[in-house]
């Protein structure tokens, strides 16, 4: 057939121009073509050659760029343009098919409109983004010839009575406005940018954000096309691959999404809700309705999306059903079309007739379904992390003015408001992204049930009623599930107090043989835990098998009552498969129903509890502090404090200060202060922590300036308060409180203005930075003040253990110091500061008399005096007293008296008395402190060794990272494929823990579940079929009834009931292994870690931080007990779904493997780049959470220091940091999940339109059934769905299985040497009764990789000696000790114990010999009873003879229950002290004839040490006793004493023999210890 663009018909009627020109419709065609061609030739050039030169000139930083107006317009108005021209170019084909030869002009110029169409768009984009507007010259030419062209066309249309019956006519009608709407934007951008016919065009610069080069997410500034298919992410996913993703490479957020920005948005519309008399508003109504006024309007919009998703998601299962329908017409009968200006038009309905054009349609309508959802899914979600950053960001400046008796007081604990900043915020967060589901879900299902009943009539909603029935079903299963998640909750929390107990005293433990007292403890816990889990398990496999059964049970319902019901049993293809896929998409939202509603509940009682917390108590009006703005952040202007009500209190200063002097005046007198030298002053206050009575009250105190001020008096009268008072944290109820500022005294008069005071709290608090910033505390490191600081406070020698010195972390996340180093930090940090006044709250109470001393002299007395900084400070320690310029002395929560030391020596003689006798005690108790190790050299030997054991971790570490690192190139590649590939180990390791037996029938159950499945769908497809087939030989036989032919449907629906209640029970069973699987592997795998955990050797516990073992048996446990779970049964799920759908298409249409090869590869390499850049993500916003809270606790702990310092900016400053920091990590993840869909979602459309074009095609030429047409279109569908499932699960998979990993490189851990060569029943009952100990050659060190401890040592103890050993820190004086214990590794030597080698009694039984009191004592929460015998053999007299021992009777006796009271975590009720003297008492039970004190007397003051000496040596007169000592006067009396250095022993001879010796180093220590 020879080509024409009129045709070559007989009668050649197109080219008959007689009735003129324009009257020739191939003419008008033609006519159409001239834009187009105008367009393409003039637009190529410049595309090509302008831009290929120019990108170098014009190229804007990240393809960003200015939109010009009616950017969005233009865009949806090109799509819309050219969908109508597809539609033209389809309309064309079809109706050429009624043609004789070929007429190219019926679809050529439409074929030229569309490429011009893309062009346009295409130009206009660069143009765009080269800001470049009068090129758009081009444009405006092409869209009014367009227009004219179009209109001259219709208009002849019109004429000739060409109407709405033909499609073609409505089709130019629409392409005229498009073109006409189009024109009309570009007119608006010369008018609005003035780019020509006006003298001056407008400048415009792109926002500024864009300017800022550190904003990398673009999806705010991007076009269209890019926004909706994520395209600018494409860079950002692909590099993931090549270089970890980390902070710097996700860059900033966009000032719109900023913490700051949306706290504003959210604060006017609280503002917006004030009442006139100006108080606010209370209750959750008010929160909510401010969220609605702030983020309302994006809500909508991601509604109205949904809503456009939901409704385009009807034309699959309607395409499906006229495909088939119109494939399986048993008579294609068409009118012929209806011919006008010699051409031939066809109306809509047969248009709509053909098959290939509801193809083309359908795919169409899943493209944009799929878009619109996507897009609906991320506006709501960027809404929600908005309003997250919001609420935080308002949380904390509530927190700022919070009062501090609230949280004293027990109004709000620390973990109260925590749970606010990570759970109810989080909830709200979430409550938005469902948002859209309580909206679309009611539409969604009517319209189902609406197109079920026209397609099925009553029995569709039969069918519907069974899926409607399960959704209060569903959830009622939904709360029983978050019931049982709570009761899990609870006891794996006491579950982790166990744990944390057993590994914090896991050394004590061993060396008692306790372990598995304490490990069948935890397991029993761990029992609670998992039966509340198998309610948990239980519960979720039957929302899962609800979820597989209720479609197939509706079908099943809904089809047998079909056929029962219909007269004619009219059940075509087209019936079942249209309505089959209506099914799938219906119960999608009951689904999602349990979830949403559940959401919404938290979401109520989250801002219920947000309410209370916004309407608590602030600190008073008068401290409002005025926001001080940083000069270096231009944010900060923003960022104002609000008055809560402008007091007016600027009186005439003077008047004031008279009327104050007035009431003051006889205390004045004899001070003879001047007014101006007075720092703080306050007159008549009563001052309370809460409403009630007065804490301090009738205070008048002075404060002078550059002074010395000393605040002294008994425990609990109110000196701490009295300090928190004058910086306004206490409730004034009344009386004055005045500051004077040196710089300009007479403006600053009122503690409104009063400046930053440097303040040491009584408890330390200290940030999660590193030393150095601790003290600095954002103040510029000044070198030489610094170090006068450290030297001040001592700190040199602790700085000098840490591994990275000052630059070492601290606080909650770093290094644990001890009580003194964190109180010495705090101190520090006031000295460092240059505020005019410093408060220091009892900075000596942790302190020994060096330290303190050297901190009042060095620190106190030098550093501030010579600045002149007015000091107040808190003490007990009244021997300072004569350094005091001033002292107030208190009493019961008021002032006793005030004054200088000399003052007070005339006025209250008794009182000076008092304190004379004191502080001659004290001075007395300075004598007796010892030179050599006192608590000081403690602590730094602690932390010492704790800093040892993790130099050890660091260095593996550290080992690992630099093999990396060695061969950069080849192990960065390495590394890099190893983020890529998927754990198949840890998944191996996961799956061989369920056992081999639970394993098949996981596998053997899923694969005969899916293979149902298809069988009941392939089975629905044969019986339709065999129905068409019945009809047709019934209209060939003249039958009304396709009975009459003999056709029954009855063996056909046997089968089909069959094979559902198969499949139904098949869905039972693969739920109850999934889960059961998951439950077998969580008891498996904590239980293998909790032995091998308990049983592994000290070393492992010295060099791993406790908190990475504990991250074991928390966050990594829980995943695997309940997220592991869920996630296989969702990949398997997925993944089969996905198999079993491209098998049968490809049964159906063999050809579909070939064009599916293309589409598999692309998935292939989508999946891989998501995964990496994914897990990465993932790990960004959990790391990026952390910091986050933890600003939030270390505030809420801090705050009075922060108010103190005047902090309250830089505070905010930083946690608006950390927020956007958080936020920008879940936009970027929340865009790579809409990025994977997105594409996925495409790629399911082009399998649907490649299935659906295949099938038609073996269709309508080899005749394929209609009934395997619908199968095949029906899982199609399916696939689109489940890909980007199979994707998403399979990289939460792979983050989750990290946890597998995690766990299995500890069971790795090789356990002690339990097994001795002697059985327990060989060993002696008694053993071992004497006492006594031969050491031969010992050779001892901590691991086969380090050097020895011990060298060569040799003695020999008779029984019952009493043995001293002193030494040096390190000399290996505790090796000595464990070394009894097998502790250690004894590579040469041996330890002989009445006559038996320790070396060969198994490890329980040897252990379980001896007793040992360790130098830091450690108590287990539980009663006293189980703390002294956790063994449970002791009677309660032998219990009450050791505490009597231990000199704790008298302590024990007056607590409530005696024996069984309560003793708190870490024993935390007891003092340091009594908590050492129960662990004697715990020795003293178990009566072995050899003790083991290992420094265990450095905890103690001196009175009750000489008690204990004498005890030993009566109590345990007749037995071994070994001394480990620290000072040295405690083994005086000692019968032998062996003095050691580096692991060897200098001197082993009796304590006098060696103090005759001038030389002996014993007698060295002893005249130093002196």
């Amino acid at each position: 057939m020879s080509l024409a663009f009129c045709g070559n018909d007989n009668n050649s009627a197109a080219y008959n121009v007689d009735a003129g020109v324009l009257n020739n419709g191939c003419f008008l065609d033609a006519l159409t073509v001239v834009p187009h061609v105008f367009l393409l030739f003039i637009t190529f050039p410049i595309l090509f050659i302008g831009w290929g030169s120019q990108s170098s000139k014009v190229h804007i930083h990240h393809s960003t760029w200015l939109h010009f107006p009616g950017h969005n317009l233009r865009w949806i108005l090109t799509f819309i343009l050219l969908f109508i021209i597809v539609c033209e170019i389809a309309e064309g084909i079809v109706s050429d098919g009624f043609n004789q030869s070929v007429h190219l002009h019926l679809y050529m110029p439409s074929c030229l409109a569309f490429m011009a169409a893309i062009t346009s768009i295409i130009y206009y984009h660069n143009i765009e983004t080269s800001n470049f507007p009068k090129l758009l010259i081009t444009l405006l030419i092409y869209w009014v010839l367009a227009f004219v062209s179009k209109t001259i066309k219709f208009a002849k249309y019109t004429e000739h009575g060409i109407g709405l019956r033909q499609l073609r006519f409505g089709i130019t009608g629409l392409l005229t406005l498009l073109y006409g709407l189009l024109l009309a934007v570009e007119i608006n951008v010369i008018l609005r940018r003035r780019y020509m016919c006006f003298a001056h065009p407008t400048e415009v610069k792109p926002p500024e954000d864009l300017q800022d080069l550190g904003v990398r997410f673009l999806q705010p500034f991007v076009n269209l096309l890019s926004k909706s298919t994520y395209w600018w992410m494409n860079t950002f996913i692909t590099t993931a691959h090549r270089r970890p993703i980390d902070l710097k490479v996700i860059g900033k957020l966009p000032i719109a999404m900023r913490a700051l920005t949306n706290y504003l948005k959210l604060r006017e519309a609280f503002e917006a809700q004030k009442r006139p008399q100006g108080t606010q508003p209370q209750g959750p109504k008010w929160i909510w309705t401010a969220q609605r006024q702030a983020f309302g309007k994006p809500l909508l919009l991601s509604i109205t999306y949904r809503f456009m998703a939901d409704l385009l998601g009807f034309a699959g299962p309607l395409c499906i059903s006229g495909i088939v329908h119109h494939l399986s017409k048993e008579n294609h009968t068409i009118q012929p079309p209806v011919k006008h200006l010699g051409i031939y038009f066809i109306s809509s309905q047969e248009f709509l007739a053909n098959a290939y054009v509801l193809a083309v349609l359908l795919f169409s309508a899943l493209l944009l379904q799929r878009t619109f959802l996507q897009a609906s899914y991320y506006v709501a979600i960027e809404t929600g992390i908005n309003l997250r950053g919001a609420i935080q960001t308002k949380i904390f400046n509530k927190i700022m003015r919070l009062c501090t008796s609230n949280m004293s007081m027990g109004g709000m604990t620390v973990g109260q408001i925590c749970n606010l900043v990570a759970i109810d915020t989080n909830q709200l967060m979430w409550f938005f992204f469902l948002c859209p589901n309580l909206f679309a879900m009611p539409v969604q299902i009517i319209v189902g049930i609406i197109l079920l009943y026209y397609l099925l009539g009553i029995s569709a909603l039969i069918g519907a009623t069974v899926i409607t029935l399960l959704a209060p079903v569903q959830y009622f299963v939904a709360t029983k599930l978050s019931d049982a998640q709570k009761s899990t909750l609870e006891y794996s929390s006491e579950r982790l107090k166990k744990t944390n107990e057993l590994l914090r005293g896991i050394k004590l433990l061993k060396l008692y043989a306790w372990e598995h007292i304490f490990c069948s403890s935890v397991e029993e816990t761990r029992g609670k835990e998992l039966t509340s889990l198998q309610t948990f398990a239980l519960y979720t496999s039957i929302s899962i098998f609800m979820n597989t059964a209720i479609p197939i049970a509706a079908v099943l319902v809904t089809f047998v009552a079909h056929v029962h019901l219909s007269d004619d049993g009219d059940l075509s293809p087209a019936v079942a498969f249209a309505s089959l896929s209506l099914f799938h998409i219906l119960v999608t939202p009951l689904f999602l129903l349990s979830s949403v509603v559940r959401s919404t509940v938290k979401a109520l009682v989250s801002v219920q509890k947000l309410s209370e917390f916004f309407s608590c108590d602030e600190i008073g009006d008068e401290q409002e502090p005025r926001a001080t703005v940083l000069p270096n952040s231009s944010n900060h202007n923003k960022y104002q404090a609000l008055p809560l009500k402008v007091v007016n209190r600027k009186r005439p200063i003077r008047d004031d200060w008279n009327s104050f002097t007035f009431q003051s005046e006889q205390e004045d007198e004899p001070l003879a202060v001047l007014d101006e030298d007075i720092c703080i002053k306050i007159t008549n206050g009563y001052f309370s922590w809460t409403d009630g009575t007065p804490t301090l009250s009738n205070v008048n105190i002075k404060i002078p300036f550059g002074q010395l001020t000393m605040i002294v008096g008994q425990v609990g009268c109110g000196k701490s308060s009295l300090l928190l008072a004058a910086l306004g944290e206490m409730q004034k109820i009344s009386g004055t409180v005045i500051w004077n500022s040196p710089t300009d005294a007479a403006a600053e008069w009122d503690i409104r203005k009063r400046g930053a005071v440097a303040y040491a709290s009584q408890k330390p608090w200290l940030l999660n930075t590193t030393l150095a910033e601790n003290i600095t505390f954002e103040m510029p490191l000044i070198k030489q003040r610094y170090r006068a600081v450290i030297e001040a406070c001592s700190l040199e020698p602790d700085i000098d253990i840490l591994p990275q010195g000052d630059q070492t972390e601290i606080g909650e996340r770093g290094i644990i110091l001890s009580g003194g180093q964190r109180q010495r930090i705090g101190v520090a940090r006031a000295l460092y500061q240059t505020t005019n006044v410093v408060f220091l709250d009892d900075p000596f109470s942790a302190l020994d008399i060096h330290l303190s001393d050297h901190l009042m002299q060095e620190g106190i007395l030098k550093l501030l005096r010579e600045e002149k900084r007015t000091v107040v400070l808190v003490t007990h320690k009244l021997q300072y007293l004569p350094h005091a310029d001033w002292i107030i002395a208190m009493k019961d929560g008021s002032i006793q008296t005030e004054g200088t030391l000399k003052d007070i020596q005339m006025s209250q003689p008794e009182l000076f008395k008092q304190w004379k006798t004191l502080m001659h005690r004290q001075d007395k108790e300075f004598e007796k402190e010892t030179v050599d190790e006192n608590m000081t050299v403690l602590e730094r030997k602690n932390l010492r060794r704790a800093m040892y054991s993790r130099e050890a971790l660091k260095t593996e570490v550290e080992e690992e990272e630099q093999s990396v690192e060695s061969d950069e190139e080849d192990n960065l590649s390495r590394v890099m494929r190893l983020r890529a590939t998927i754990p198949w180990r840890s998944c191996g390791t996961y799956l061989s823990s369920a056992g081999l037996l639970l394993l098949l029938l996981l596998l053997l159950s899923q694969l005969l579940k899916h293979s149902l499945l298809v069988a009941i769908d392939y089975w629905l497809a044969h019986w339709t079929s065999k129905v068409i087939t019945a009809k047709i030989d019934a209209a060939a036989h003249n039958c009304s009834l396709v009975q009459d032919v003999g056709f029954s449907h009855s063996s056909y629906l046997l089968v089909f009931s069959l094979l559902c209640f198969l499949g139904i029970v098949l869905c039972l069973a693969t739920s109850v292994a999934v889960e059961w699987t998951g439950l077998r592997v969580a008891k498996e795998l904590h239980h293998n870690l909790l032995n091998n955990i308990i049983l592994a050797p000290m070393r492992l516990f010295e060099t791993t931080p406790l908190a990475s073992i504990l991250n074991r048996f928390s966050s990594d446990t829980n995943t695997i007990d309940q997220h592991i779970p869920a996630t296989l049964e969702c990949l398997s799920r997925s993944t089969l779904l996905c198999v079993s759908a491209l098998g049968v298409i490809s049964y159906v249409t063999p050809v579909f493997l070939i064009i599916v090869i293309p589409l598999a590869i692309t998935c292939y390499f989508i999946q891989k780049y998501f995964r990496v850049a994914s897990k990465d993500l993932q790990q960004l916003e959990d790391s990026t959470q952390l910091p986050l809270l933890s600003h939030f606790s270390e505030t809420v702990e801090g705050l009075t220091t922060i108010r103190a310092f005047r902090y309250e900016p830089r505070f905010r400053q930083r946690l608006l940091e950390f927020t956007d920091a958080n936020n920008m990590a879940s936009l970027f993840l929340t865009a790579a999940n809409r990025w994977l869909e997105v594409r996925m979602e495409y790629i399911g459309a082009c399998i649907v339109l490649i299935a659906a074009v295949a099938s038609i095609t073996n269709s309508l030429y080899n005749h394929l059934s209609t009934g395997l047409v619908g199968l095949g279109l029906t899982y199609a569908l399916m696939v689109s769905n489940y890909l980007n499932w199979m994707v998403r699960n399979l990289a939460d998979m792979e983050v989750q299985l990290g946890a597998v990993k995690k766990i299995k490189a500890l069971l790795k851990t090789e356990p002690e040497n339990y097994e001795g060569l002697l059985s327990v029943s060989q060993v002696p009952e008694g053993w071992p009764q004497r006492g006594e100990i031969q050491i031969q050659n010992l050779s001892v060190r901590y691991d086969s990789t380090l050097k020895p401890v011990l060298k060569h040592v040799n003695a020999h103890i008779s029984p019952g000696q009493k043995v001293g050993i002193c030494g040096r820190t390190g000399s290996g004086k505790s090796s000595f000790s464990l070394a009894f214990f097998r502790m250690v590794d004894t590579f040469e030597g041996r330890i002989i114990i009445d006559d038996i080698d320790i070396a060969k009694l198994p490890l329980q039984t040897l252990r379980s010999r001896f007793s040992i009191i360790l130098q830091d004592p450690f108590l287990f929460s539980g009663t006293i009873r189980f703390n002294l015998d956790p063994e449970m053999k002791a009677t309660d007299s032998m219990l009450w003879e050791a505490l009597e021992i231990a000199q704790l009777k008298p302590v024990v006796k007056t607590l409530p229950g005696g024996l069984d009271a309560i003793i708190a975590e870490g024993g935390e009720n007891f003092s340091q002290g009594q908590r050492q003297l129960f662990c004697l008492a715990r020795a003293f039970v178990r009566k072995s004839s050899i003790l083991i004190m290992d420094e265990a007397t450095a905890s103690i003051d001196m009175a009750t040490e000489s008690i204990l000496q004498k005890v030993v040596m009566t109590a345990f007169a007749d037995r071994t006793v070994v001394t480990i000592a620290h000072r040295v006067h405690t083994i005086l009396n000692a019968d032998l004493v062996i003095v050691m250095k580096r692991g060897v022993i200098l001197e082993f001879e009796k304590p006098e023999v060696l103090l005759n010796q001038e030389d002996s180093v014993f007698a060295s220590f002893v005249r130093a210890d002196k």
